[in-house]
């Protein structure tokens, strides 16, 4: 039997943004008998309503505290004058399940094409129009996608993932579990700057 890692995360959570490379490099060095599985957490609903002023601020100086914890990490801060905000992370979670639902190989690099999108080309990704074009461009089709995007049926994958995740118990994103070969679950405190720390305790749970 295999172990396996579940990434919970919402490709707008600035956090998990931080938490990329560290993701990246854990996820490249766990052993073969380790699967890996990527768990939408659903950080905040469909919303046409502007962002209030003072949340806006408050993730303005979140992202500068990412930046300062996380030695690496860059947002691009014109985000903030450029767009209408809105505090709507949905979207973005259901295009990645759309981009996988036409190719399991089309997740991760849709998960990267919105995070790039949203903290390095200040584009907002909880716009469809913005989620369509990041999708052709890892190819996806075009008309596929914007059909599955907001079906019913990604909806309730969607859900599903949503409730998956708080049945875990996490308590925010990014959030690691690592189910072990016997069906135990451990939650795995995130190090945003040395991934050997989660590997070690991982590999160790695994033979546990």
């Amino acid at each position: 039997m295999k172990g396996s890692l579940i990434y919970v995360h919402d490709p707008m959570c600035s956090w998990c943004w931080g938490f990329k490379t560290a993701w990246d490099t854990l996820a490249s060095e766990l052993s073969e008998n380790i699967n890996t599985r990527l768990l939408l957490g659903g950080l905040a609903p469909d919303s046409d309503e502007p962002m209030p002023v003072s949340m806006q601020q408050t993730l303005r100086q979140t992202w500068k505290h990412i930046e300062y914890v996380v030695p690496g990490t860059h947002f691009n801060h014109e985000f903030w004058t450029t767009n209408r905000p809105r505090r709507s992370t949905w979207p973005s979670c259901r295009a990645i399940l759309a981009a996988r639902a036409q190719n399991v190989a089309f997740e991760q690099p849709m998960i990267t094409a919105i995070q790039r999108a949203y903290y390095q080309q200040a584009l907002n990704p909880s716009d469809k129009d913005t989620l369509v074009s990041l999708a052709v461009s890892i190819g996806c089709d075009q008309q596929q996608f914007s059909d599955d995007l907001n079906s019913d049926e990604i909806r309730k994958q969607l859900n599903r993932e949503i409730e998956q995740a708080m049945q875990l118990g996490i308590q925010g994103f990014p959030s690691l579990v690592f189910k072990s070969p016997t069906n135990h679950h451990h939650q795995i405190p995130i190090d945003y700057n040395n991934p050997q720390t989660m590997l070690e305790q991982i590999e160790q749970l695994n033979v546990a």
